[in-house]
């Protein structure tokens, strides 16, 4: 097979892990929704309610930052088969990554900064926001 079938390849198993990625955050947001309603519902603790969901926000975010490598070197195959005759070598997904790869607190700081995105914090923060409005009406 020569280069750019095998950049097609690679691009389209790529996309397709890149849009599973998607609809794992829906279904983790799906499921910090549920715990928090069934946590009301059964009369939790709300702080126990609070740290399922964020929890649940700290895996999004984890989730996010791997959707955004698989991004990265889709851009790169991308720019690769735009070429008359592409230059790179394909299947090097990790590879690149490790090259690059950050210690351990930047890695954190990196699902933290997946975390903070608009697209990741909602619904988390305004439960949480709930969560704390109903503290303080409720039982201060």
């Amino acid at each position: 097979m020569d280069g750019s079938t095998l950049l097609g390849q690679e691009w389209q198993t790529l996309q397709n892990n890149h849009e599973q990625h998607e609809k794992n955050a829906l279904l983790i947001k799906l499921a910090g929704l549920t715990l928090c309603c069934a946590g009301l519902a059964f009369g939790l603790p709300l702080l126990w309610i609070g740290f399922a969901v964020l929890l649940c926000w700290g895996l999004e975010g984890i989730f996010k930052t791997y959707q955004a490598r698989l991004s990265e070197r889709l851009l790169r195959i991308e720019a690769m088969l735009s070429q008359p005759q592409p230059s790179d070598v394909p299947m090097q997904l990790h590879a690149e990554w490790a090259a690059g790869r950050p210690g351990g607190a930047a890695l954190i700081a990196g699902y933290a900064l997946s975390a903070c995105r608009p697209t990741v914090a909602f619904p988390y923060l305004p439960i949480l926001l709930m969560l704390g409005i109903d503290y303080l009406l409720f039982w201060i």
